[in-house]
């Protein structure tokens, strides 16, 4: 077989053409140095400190009841002997600094900056350092953990201030960019493409993340996701990771979402949401069929809190709500942020598939049960178990023989509760064997519960008594 030789002139033509088709490529691709010029001004730097008590240095072999080395701290961290001991007459303890770092932005000009709930969690004091190197301390007017949006003003005026966009216009594909202070370094620049939206998290149920792939890092978090136009379209909140660093999946809380939770701390310090009264589940397929539908989508009505407003507005169990207000419910933890994002006290229509026929229902919508709390130890320790409970009603215990108990409303896929095995319906007794008789009396147990081995559980399930096991996070 002969080998084809082409001529040096074409062998040229061809190579002018690849360098143009690169050229041309590269061409095409987003440049970003006016969007970081425009913009940097408007983002901040934030950092926070808190004054924890400490007790005095344990005695460690080696350590003869001295301080800590260093070293050690550095390298297993500030918890680093907290397990042992404290020598006898060592006094009352010592306070110790703890600070930590993250991002925000400027949303008007008299100084109010928009950062994520877990930045300024539990901080004693708050410091804005600007663009400019000023750095101003900070008053939290509020923050919502279940959004987690905080929202800060600075004693500051003719600030630079980003432009909003609208994150519902958001496409997946599309180019965006964050600038933020990763580990500290500030005004660091990255960018990607938009991966997905409307993305549910666990635990995070009132938030339709935007996923990109743009590295985020700790020290980012709050700090703003602009489109090419320039525009903030989401606050950076987190990353999916298994090394602690950035592994290509960032999830950000979409600038629609953030600015009503913003505009509702601004007015009243806290937010406010809208109430149902359901507790619901997914549509399987075989749930579908059964029930008549074509797909197997919705949320379905396992269970009404008899005084809630579903209940009062003519809804049963066994409903599979579609819609809300025209809003597609595409699966069932779509439900809640559809029912979050209404004001209590106004009516919602919902459209349900019910004895396979599509119906129509108005309700008016309760307060959320926890929304008059800004971030309540409830809320908090409810999500350590990864379950919602209730409590039981004096024929459920008298049927069951017990004194106690609540009753297993909602649990969290893969959540601790889920791996454990624990199901809707189960009627939760003890916990660590302490008996459990309130919703309440289970949150305070859960609180001074231990993370380093098995918790025991008794249940009643189907009448029947047994013990789960599980481990906290």
């Amino acid at each position: 077989m002969k080998r084809l030789v082409l001529p040096s002139a074409l062998w040229l033509c061809l190579m002018a053409l690849l360098t143009i088709g690169q050229s041309a490529y590269a061409y095409n691709l987003p440049d970003f140095t006016e969007l970081v010029e425009d913009a940097a001004p408007g983002v901040v730097n934030i950092s926070t400190s808190r004054t924890v008590q400490r007790s005095s240095a344990p005695s460690i072999g080696g350590f003869g009841g001295q301080e800590i080395p260093e070293i050690f701290r550095h390298f297993f961290g500030d918890s680093f002997g907290d397990s042992f001991p404290t020598p006898p007459g060592s006094g009352q303890g010592r306070s110790e600094e703890r600070q930590s770092l993250g991002s925000g932005f400027v949303i008007s000009e008299d100084g109010y900056v928009m950062t994520n709930a877990h930045v300024v969690q539990d901080a004693d004091e708050i410091l804005v350092r600007l663009n400019d190197r000023r750095e101003l301390p900070a008053e939290l007017i509020g923050s919502d953990a279940q959004t987690d949006v905080a929202l800060l003003k600075i004693d500051a005026t003719d600030l630079p201030v980003l432009n909003l966009g609208n994150s519902d216009d958001l496409k997946v594909g599309e180019w965006v960019a964050a600038i933020g202070s990763p580990f500290g370094f500030d005004h660091s620049v990255t960018a990607g493409i938009v991966s997905a939206i409307n993305r549910t998290l666990p635990r995070d149920a009132y938030v339709p993340f935007i996923q990109t792939d743009v590295a985020i890092n700790p020290g980012n978090s709050g700090g703003p996701l602009f489109n090419l136009d320039g525009e903030v379209v989401g606050i950076n909140s987190q990353i999916f990771t298994r090394s602690g660093g950035f592994m290509g999946l960032s999830f950000a809380i979409p600038i629609n979402v953030a600015m009503d939770v913003a505009d509702q701390l601004r007015e009243g310090g806290h937010v406010d949401r809208g109430w149902l009264g359901v507790m619901i589940q997914p549509v399987s397929r075989d749930l579908a069929e059964s029930f008549g539908m074509a797909n197997a989508s919705g949320a379905l009505i396992a269970d009404l809190d008899p005084e809630g407003p579903a209940a009062q507005g003519g809804l049963r169990a066994g409903d599979v709500i579609i819609s809300v207000n025209g809003d597609e419910v595409d699966r069932s933890s779509s439900l809640p942020r559809l029912i979050g994002r209404v004001a209590p006290g106004s009516e919602v229509e919902l459209t349900l598939m019910r004895d396979g026929e599509e119906v129509t229902e108005t309700v008016e919508l309760g307060h959320w049960p926890d929304s008059e709390k800004a971030e309540g130890e409830g809320s908090n320790n409810q999500v350590r178990l990864g379950i919602s409970v209730a409590e039981l009603d004096d024929t459920v215990r008298e049927r069951l023989s017990i004194d106690g108990g609540v009753e297993v409303r909602q649990v969290e896929p893969g959540s601790v509760a889920a791996q454990a095995g624990l199901q809707v319906g189960d009627v939760l007794v003890s916990i660590d064997h302490r008996g459990v008789s309130s919703a309440d009396e289970l949150l305070s147990i859960v609180e001074g519960l231990p993370s380093d081995r098995a918790i025991p559980l008794r249940i009643y399930r189907d009448g029947r008594s047994l013990f789960v096991a599980l481990r906290l996070e």
